[in-house]
Protein backbone atom coordinates (compact mmCIF):
# COMPACT_ATOMS: atom_id res chain seq x y z
CA UNK A 1 0.00 0.00 0.00
CA UNK A 2 2.79 2.41 0.86
CA UNK A 3 4.52 1.61 -2.43
CA UNK A 4 1.31 2.21 -4.38
CA UNK A 5 0.71 5.54 -2.65
CA UNK A 6 4.31 6.60 -3.27
CA UNK A 7 3.98 5.74 -6.96
CA UNK A 8 0.70 7.67 -7.15
CA UNK A 9 2.37 10.66 -5.54
CA UNK A 10 5.29 10.57 -7.99
CA UNK A 11 2.87 10.38 -10.91
CA UNK A 12 0.82 13.31 -9.55
CA UNK A 13 3.96 15.43 -9.13
CA UNK A 14 5.07 14.53 -12.67
CA UNK A 15 1.66 15.52 -14.03
CA UNK A 16 1.70 18.81 -12.15
CA UNK A 17 5.17 19.65 -13.41
CA UNK A 18 4.12 18.90 -16.99
CA UNK A 19 1.09 21.16 -16.76
CA UNK A 20 3.16 23.93 -15.16
CA UNK A 21 5.43 24.03 -18.22
CA UNK A 22 2.52 25.21 -20.38
CA UNK A 23 3.07 28.78 -19.20
CA UNK A 24 6.86 28.74 -19.42
CA UNK A 25 8.88 29.46 -22.55
CA UNK A 26 10.32 28.16 -24.76
CA UNK A 27 7.78 26.16 -26.76
CA UNK A 28 9.13 23.63 -29.26
CA UNK A 29 6.80 23.92 -32.24
CA UNK A 30 8.65 21.36 -34.33
CA UNK A 31 8.31 18.65 -31.68
CA UNK A 32 4.66 19.59 -31.22
CA UNK A 33 3.97 19.33 -34.95
CA UNK A 34 5.63 15.92 -35.19
CA UNK A 35 3.59 14.72 -32.22
CA UNK A 36 0.37 15.92 -33.88
CA UNK A 37 1.15 13.88 -36.99
CA UNK A 38 2.29 10.79 -35.10
CA UNK A 39 -0.61 10.75 -32.67
CA UNK A 40 -3.38 12.06 -34.90
CA UNK A 41 -2.83 11.37 -38.58
CA UNK A 42 -1.12 8.00 -38.29
CA UNK A 43 -3.76 6.75 -35.84
CA UNK A 44 -6.61 7.27 -38.29
CA UNK A 45 -6.44 3.81 -39.97
CA UNK A 46 -6.63 1.81 -36.74
CA UNK A 47 -9.31 4.11 -35.32
CA UNK A 48 -11.39 3.91 -38.49
CA UNK A 49 -11.22 0.13 -38.81
CA UNK A 50 -11.96 -0.44 -35.13
CA UNK A 51 -14.95 1.89 -35.13
CA UNK A 52 -16.37 0.58 -38.41
CA UNK A 53 -16.43 -3.08 -37.41
CA UNK A 54 -17.64 -2.25 -33.91
CA UNK A 55 -20.56 -0.25 -35.28
CA UNK A 56 -21.48 -3.06 -37.66
CA UNK A 57 -21.30 -5.70 -34.94
CA UNK A 58 -23.31 -3.50 -32.58
CA UNK A 59 -26.10 -3.18 -35.15
CA UNK A 60 -26.24 -6.96 -35.61
CA UNK A 61 -26.33 -7.57 -31.85
CA UNK A 62 -29.04 -4.99 -31.20
CA UNK A 63 -31.17 -6.30 -34.04
CA UNK A 64 -30.81 -9.88 -32.82
CA UNK A 65 -31.60 -8.94 -29.21
CA UNK A 66 -34.42 -6.59 -30.14
CA UNK A 67 -36.08 -9.30 -32.25
CA UNK A 68 -36.80 -11.23 -29.04
CA UNK A 69 -39.36 -8.62 -27.97
CA UNK A 70 -40.24 -7.06 -31.35
CA UNK A 71 -38.02 -3.99 -30.93
CA UNK A 72 -35.85 -4.24 -34.04
CA UNK A 73 -36.70 -0.64 -34.96
CA UNK A 74 -34.49 0.75 -32.17
CA UNK A 75 -31.27 -0.23 -33.95
CA UNK A 76 -30.47 3.29 -35.30
CA UNK A 77 -31.03 4.96 -31.94
CA UNK A 78 -29.05 2.45 -29.87
CA UNK A 79 -26.16 2.31 -32.33
CA UNK A 80 -25.93 6.12 -32.28
CA UNK A 81 -26.02 6.52 -28.51
CA UNK A 82 -23.82 3.49 -27.90
CA UNK A 83 -21.10 4.66 -30.26
CA UNK A 84 -21.17 8.33 -29.32
CA UNK A 85 -21.53 8.03 -25.56
CA UNK A 86 -19.44 4.97 -24.78
CA UNK A 87 -17.95 2.70 -27.43
CA UNK A 88 -16.48 5.42 -29.62
CA UNK A 89 -14.45 7.27 -26.95
CA UNK A 90 -13.46 4.12 -25.04
CA UNK A 91 -12.35 2.11 -28.07
CA UNK A 92 -10.42 5.04 -29.53
CA UNK A 93 -8.83 5.64 -26.13
CA UNK A 94 -7.76 2.00 -25.82
CA UNK A 95 -6.39 1.96 -29.36
CA UNK A 96 -4.40 5.11 -28.64
CA UNK A 97 -3.15 3.53 -25.41
CA UNK A 98 -2.00 0.49 -27.37
CA UNK A 99 -0.40 2.47 -30.18
CA UNK A 100 0.67 5.84 -28.80
CA UNK A 101 1.32 5.16 -25.12
CA UNK A 102 3.55 2.19 -25.91
CA UNK A 103 5.41 4.18 -28.56
CA UNK A 104 5.99 7.16 -26.26
CA UNK A 105 7.13 4.99 -23.36
CA UNK A 106 9.51 2.93 -25.51
CA UNK A 107 10.95 5.99 -27.26
CA UNK A 108 11.62 8.00 -24.10
CA UNK A 109 12.88 4.96 -22.18
CA UNK A 110 15.32 4.20 -25.01
CA UNK A 111 16.50 7.80 -24.94
CA UNK A 112 17.09 7.47 -21.22
CA UNK A 113 19.03 4.22 -21.64
CA UNK A 114 21.20 5.69 -24.37
CA UNK A 115 21.75 8.86 -22.30
CA UNK A 116 20.11 11.14 -24.85
CA UNK A 117 18.07 12.75 -22.08
CA UNK A 118 21.28 13.53 -20.22
CA UNK A 119 22.55 15.13 -23.43
CA UNK A 120 19.46 17.35 -23.57
CA UNK A 121 20.16 18.54 -20.04
CA UNK A 122 23.77 19.24 -21.01
CA UNK A 123 22.50 21.38 -23.89
CA UNK A 124 20.28 23.38 -21.47
CA UNK A 125 17.10 21.81 -22.87
CA UNK A 126 14.55 20.77 -20.27
CA UNK A 127 13.54 17.14 -21.02
CA UNK A 128 9.95 17.64 -19.91
CA UNK A 129 9.68 20.76 -22.02
CA UNK A 130 11.05 19.05 -25.13
CA UNK A 131 9.80 15.47 -24.74
CA UNK A 132 6.75 15.43 -22.49
CA UNK A 133 4.81 18.66 -23.04
CA UNK A 134 4.52 18.48 -26.87
CA UNK A 135 3.27 14.88 -26.73
CA UNK A 136 0.77 15.51 -23.96
CA UNK A 137 -0.57 18.66 -25.59
CA UNK A 138 -0.81 17.01 -29.01
CA UNK A 139 -2.65 13.98 -27.64
CA UNK A 140 -5.08 16.14 -25.67
CA UNK A 141 -5.91 18.22 -28.74
CA UNK A 142 -6.03 15.41 -31.31
CA UNK A 143 -8.03 12.84 -29.37
CA UNK A 144 -11.38 14.70 -29.61
CA UNK A 145 -10.89 14.79 -33.39
CA UNK A 146 -10.07 11.08 -33.46
CA UNK A 147 -13.11 10.34 -31.31
CA UNK A 148 -15.32 12.40 -33.66
CA UNK A 149 -13.98 10.43 -36.62
CA UNK A 150 -14.44 7.14 -34.74
CA UNK A 151 -18.03 8.02 -33.77
CA UNK A 152 -18.89 8.95 -37.35
CA UNK A 153 -17.35 5.83 -38.89
CA UNK A 154 -18.91 3.62 -36.21
CA UNK A 155 -22.37 5.00 -36.94
CA UNK A 156 -21.69 4.55 -40.65
CA UNK A 157 -20.73 0.91 -40.01
CA UNK A 158 -24.03 0.34 -38.24
CA UNK A 159 -25.85 2.16 -41.04
CA UNK A 160 -24.19 0.05 -43.72
CA UNK A 161 -24.96 -3.25 -41.99
CA UNK A 162 -28.53 -2.20 -41.17
CA UNK A 163 -29.38 -1.06 -44.68
CA UNK A 164 -27.56 -3.82 -46.59
CA UNK A 165 -28.14 -6.81 -44.30
CA UNK A 166 -31.10 -6.04 -42.05
CA UNK A 167 -33.47 -4.32 -44.49
CA UNK A 168 -33.63 -0.84 -42.97
CA UNK A 169 -34.57 2.15 -45.10
CA UNK A 170 -31.50 4.37 -45.54
CA UNK A 171 -33.31 7.72 -45.22
CA UNK A 172 -35.33 6.78 -42.14
CA UNK A 173 -32.25 5.23 -40.50
CA UNK A 174 -30.25 8.44 -40.84
CA UNK A 175 -33.21 10.56 -39.72
CA UNK A 176 -33.68 8.46 -36.60
CA UNK A 177 -29.97 8.77 -35.84
CA UNK A 178 -30.01 12.56 -36.20
CA UNK A 179 -33.21 13.01 -34.21
CA UNK A 180 -32.06 10.81 -31.34
CA UNK A 181 -28.62 12.30 -30.68
CA UNK A 182 -28.42 15.31 -28.37
CA UNK A 183 -25.78 17.98 -27.92
CA UNK A 184 -24.82 16.52 -24.53
CA UNK A 185 -24.03 13.16 -26.15
CA UNK A 186 -21.59 14.75 -28.59
CA UNK A 187 -20.09 17.08 -25.97
CA UNK A 188 -19.47 14.25 -23.52
CA UNK A 189 -17.86 12.16 -26.25
CA UNK A 190 -15.40 14.90 -27.20
CA UNK A 191 -14.65 15.71 -23.55
CA UNK A 192 -13.90 12.05 -22.87
CA UNK A 193 -11.58 12.05 -25.87
CA UNK A 194 -9.57 14.98 -24.51
CA UNK A 195 -9.23 13.34 -21.08
CA UNK A 196 -8.29 9.97 -22.55
CA UNK A 197 -5.68 11.58 -24.79
CA UNK A 198 -4.14 13.37 -21.84
CA UNK A 199 -4.03 10.13 -19.84
CA UNK A 200 -2.52 8.10 -22.68
CA UNK A 201 0.28 10.61 -23.30
CA UNK A 202 1.13 11.51 -19.71
CA UNK A 203 1.29 7.85 -18.66
CA UNK A 204 3.60 7.01 -21.57
CA UNK A 205 5.88 9.93 -20.76
CA UNK A 206 5.96 9.09 -17.05
CA UNK A 207 6.88 5.45 -17.58
CA UNK A 208 9.48 6.41 -20.15
CA UNK A 209 11.08 9.02 -17.91
CA UNK A 210 11.14 6.71 -14.88
CA UNK A 211 12.22 3.54 -16.67
CA UNK A 212 15.11 1.42 -15.47
CA UNK A 213 18.35 1.10 -17.36
CA UNK A 214 18.87 -1.59 -19.96
CA UNK A 215 16.70 -3.38 -22.51
CA UNK A 216 14.66 -5.03 -19.78
CA UNK A 217 13.85 -1.63 -18.32
CA UNK A 218 12.53 -0.43 -21.68
CA UNK A 219 10.32 -3.50 -21.98
CA UNK A 220 8.95 -3.10 -18.47
CA UNK A 221 8.26 0.58 -19.02
CA UNK A 222 6.37 -0.10 -22.24
CA UNK A 223 4.29 -2.90 -20.74
CA UNK A 224 3.52 -0.96 -17.59
CA UNK A 225 2.55 2.15 -19.55
CA UNK A 226 0.00 0.34 -21.73
CA UNK A 227 -1.57 -1.47 -18.77
CA UNK A 228 -1.74 1.66 -16.61
CA UNK A 229 -3.13 3.83 -19.42
CA UNK A 230 -5.81 1.27 -20.30
CA UNK A 231 -6.96 0.90 -16.70
CA UNK A 232 -6.94 4.66 -16.08
CA UNK A 233 -8.93 5.29 -19.28
CA UNK A 234 -11.61 2.78 -18.24
CA UNK A 235 -11.73 4.25 -14.73
CA UNK A 236 -11.92 7.80 -16.07
CA UNK A 237 -14.72 6.73 -18.42
CA UNK A 238 -16.81 5.59 -15.47
CA UNK A 239 -16.37 8.83 -13.54
CA UNK A 240 -16.97 11.00 -16.61
CA UNK A 241 -20.12 9.06 -17.47
CA UNK A 242 -21.28 9.51 -13.87
CA UNK A 243 -20.59 13.24 -14.10
CA UNK A 244 -22.37 13.77 -17.42
CA UNK A 245 -25.37 11.44 -17.12
CA UNK A 246 -26.03 10.84 -13.43
CA UNK A 247 -28.89 13.35 -13.27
Amino acid sequence: MLGALAALGRFAIFTGQTISHLARPPFYGGAFGQALIQIGYFSLPVVGLTAFFTGGALALQIYSGGARFSAEAVVPQIVAIGMVRELGPVLVGLMIAARVTSSIAAEIATMKVTEQIDALVTLSTHPMKYLTLPRVLAATLMMPLLVAVGDTIGIFGGYLVSTQRLGFNAASYMQNTIDFLEVLDITSSLAKGAVFGFIAAIVGCYYGMTSERGAMGVGRATKGAVVAASVLILAANFFLTEAFFST
